[in-house]
Formats: C-alpha cells, sequence, structure tokens
C-alpha cells in the first residue's frame, strides 16, 4: 500500500464552550516516520466517558485551552515500519495502548502524559504514527470495530478483575454496576472466568442483555434503591468478592457495604453525583477493603486480555451498541453522552 500524504482528523478547537458540538474535520500531513515508529491506517475508534470529560473541558485544567485530536481507542493496519522496527510489517493488525509508553507494571506521571487523546494527540485520525513498543496485535477473530473497543474499557476491566492483590478466580462472585463499556466488559471477563456475577442497571431491557451476557442476579437500582441490601441478601450476609465500581460519589458508599471482608473495590468511574458519608472510612476499615483505582493497563496486561479472548471466543465478543461514520462524529459523541448505549460506540474511520 503507497504511503498517503494527507490525513483526514478531528480536532476540539482551542476556546470551545460547548464541548464535542465543535468538532471539526481537518486534513494534516502524514507524519514522516522515526526509526523508531509504525505508520498505522486507522479503520475504527470507539469513544470513552473520558473523550467528553475532555470535549467539556472537565478532565485536566492544564488541558484548558488547548487544541486537542480526541479519541484513545483504535484498530487498524500496519502500513509502513521505521528502519529500527522489529516485529511489526506491513498488514498487521494493531491496536495502540491507551498509553504507548506504559508498558509494564504500575503507571507513572511519565506513562500518563504519554495517553492518547489528551497532551498527545489522539487516533481520531485516518492515518497515525504510533511507537512500536505501544502496539498491540488484535484477537484473530475481531473485527476492526470490534478490536477498537479493547484498549480502554476492555483493557480497564481486565485490569480491575486480573491486577495485583486478588485475582478474580473461579466460584468468585462479582458486583458490575452499570452496562456501559467497562461494565459490560467486566461482565464477560467474570463469566468467562467461572464467578456469579450480579450486575446493576436503571433500565430492565439492559438488565435482560446483561443476562444473556452471562449476568445470574440482576437489580434494578431504580426500583431498589437499596440495592447494596439486595447484594447481601444474595451473597448470604458474606458479601461480593469484587466490585467495578463506576459511579463514583453516588455509588461508592453502597458498594463498599456490597463487598465481603477483604475483598476488592475497582473505582474505575466518576458518572453519579452524590456525598460521602462521615462514616465511609470507618467502614473500609471494618470491611478491609482493597479499594483500588484504575488506571487503564499495561502493554504486557493487553497482550494477556488477548490470550483470554482468544481463548473464549464466544464469550467475550464486544457488545457494540451504534456504529457511525467518520463524518458524523460529533453525532457519535452525542449518543455516548445520552447514556442510552448499552456497551460501545464505535466511529468507523475507513472500511475494513
Amino acid at each position: 500500500m503507497p504511503i498517503p500524504q494527507k490525513s483526514r482528523q478531528y480536532i476540539l478547537p482551542a476556546g470551545r464552550r460547548d464541548g464535542y458540538k465543535k468538532l471539526t474535520i481537518t486534513e494534516v500531513e502524514v507524519p514522516k516516520l522515526k526509526a523508531n515508529e509504525v505508520l498505522v491506517k486507522v479503520h475504527a475508534v470507539s469513544l470513552q466517558y473520558r473523550d467528553l470529560m475532555i470535549a467539556y473541558e472537565h478532565y485536566d485544567p492544564c488541558l484548558a485551552g488547548r487544541e486537542i485530536v480526541p479519541g484513545s481507542d483504535m484498530a487498524g493496519e500496519v502500513i509502513a515500519v521505521g528502519q529500527d522496527v522489529t516485529g511489526w510489517k506491513a498488514g498487521d493488525r494493531v491496536c495502540a495502548n491507551f498509553s504507548p509508553e506504559h508498558l509494564h507494571g504500575d503507571p507513572t506521571p511519565a506513562t500518563m502524559a504519554a495517553a492518547l487523546g489528551a497532551f498527545e494527540p489522539g487516533v481520531l485520525t485516518e492515518y497515525r504514527a504510533f511507537p512500536a513498543k505501544g502496539l498491540v496485535r488484535i484477537p484473530k477473530h475481531f473485527s476492526y470495530q470490534q478490536a477498537s473497543t479493547l484498549p480502554c474499557a476492555a483493557l480497564t476491566a481486565y485490569n480491575a478483575l486480573n491486577g495485583r492483590g486478588n485475582p478474580i478466580k473461579a466460584g468468585d462472585t462479582v458486583l458490575i454496576l452499570g452496562t456501559g463499556g467497562v461494565s459490560i466488559f467486566g461482565l464477560q471477563f467474570a463469566a468467562t472466568s467461572g464467578a456469579t456475577v450480579i450486575a446493576t442497571s436503571s433500565s430492565d431491557e439492559k438488565l435482560k442483555i446483561a443476562e444473556k451476557l452471562g449476568a445470574k442476579h440482576v437489580i434494578n437500582y431504580r426500583n431498589t434503591p437499596d440495592w447494596e441490601e439486595e447484594v447481601l441478601k444474595i451473597t448470604k450476609g458474606v458479601g461480593v468478592d469484587h466490585v467495578v465500581e463506576v459511579g463514583g460519589k453516588g455509588t461508592m458508599y453502597k458498594s463498599i457495604k456490597s463487598v465481603r471482608i477483604g475483598g476488592g473495590v475497582y473505582v474505575i468511574g466518576i458518572l453519579s453525583k452524590g456525598d460521602f458519608p462521615q462514616d465511609i472510612f470507618r467502614l473500609i476499615l471494618l470491611r478491609a477493603a482493597e479499594v483500588r483505582g484504575i488506571l487503564i493497563g499495561s502493554v504486557a496486561q493487553f497482550r494477556d486480555m488477548v490470550k483470554l479472548i482468544e481463548a473464549n471466543p464466544e464469550k467475550t465478543t464486544p457488545v457494540i451498541d451504534k456504529v457511525f461514520k467518520f463524518e458524523d462524529g460529533a453525532a457519535a459523541f452525542a449518543h455516548l453522552e445520552s447514556q442510552k448505549h448499552v456497551g460501545k460506540v464505535v466511529i468507523q474511520v475507513s472500511k475494513d
């Protein structure tokens, strides 16, 4: 494939006041490859809640007033490699890690500064160069649309349940809050690992989908506002082994009440509003709970996750709510913001 000279990409303009509504397609030069870089034709991009926060300038005060190329999660095809690159060739199907510099171990300030779609240009573009070390081969049976959902949502869920301290095992009980991208992957990975899954949502229709994906128990939190009591009832008063916590202030106290003594609460999202009760720290202490913030994951974890997916193809197929054309980027952001989706919102950048 000849190397293109131009690439269309989206930008969030500097000084924006209305979030993603000013998303603009521009044309830029395709960068000349450095020796250790790989040029990738981007086929599909999936959106995250983080993308909305960045668009509205609610993510990091240091990003205020900056022009940004949005998006962190992509899948695409290698079309050229730098002179020092080994291990990749034209035609390889790849994802870039959320932070291409986070290779293994814990995140650091340097690896987080290299995260895509913030201080570093994002992936909502037709062509992008990446450091070769930050790429991961996608599952053999996945389409580009499916693979684009992996770098943030899937890897965050995988890291939560398989990270340090208390990795999931068969027979565990897992509480999954909501039916967004991270939550759905958490449900699938938990069910694949032989755990019993309890899923919550405000929608009975979404809970039906959760049951089809492997949830054994479902709770509508609108109908059951004291859902933590229902979780304890299901677990005979013991509590769950793991909580995938995406709500934040509005759900954290209930999540800690739901976990067993010595269990884990994995803090991923800040979707809901509320105040912490004064005794929340006492409750954490009495539960001996491991409360761990999850900042996506490393290249090494990504590769391990791909192995899990390829070993369990029927149980780990990504749930994609809707696919938008590249020209309809603002509509894709609006659909994500509506929170009516189950699973992932994807933008098709180029044809598979």
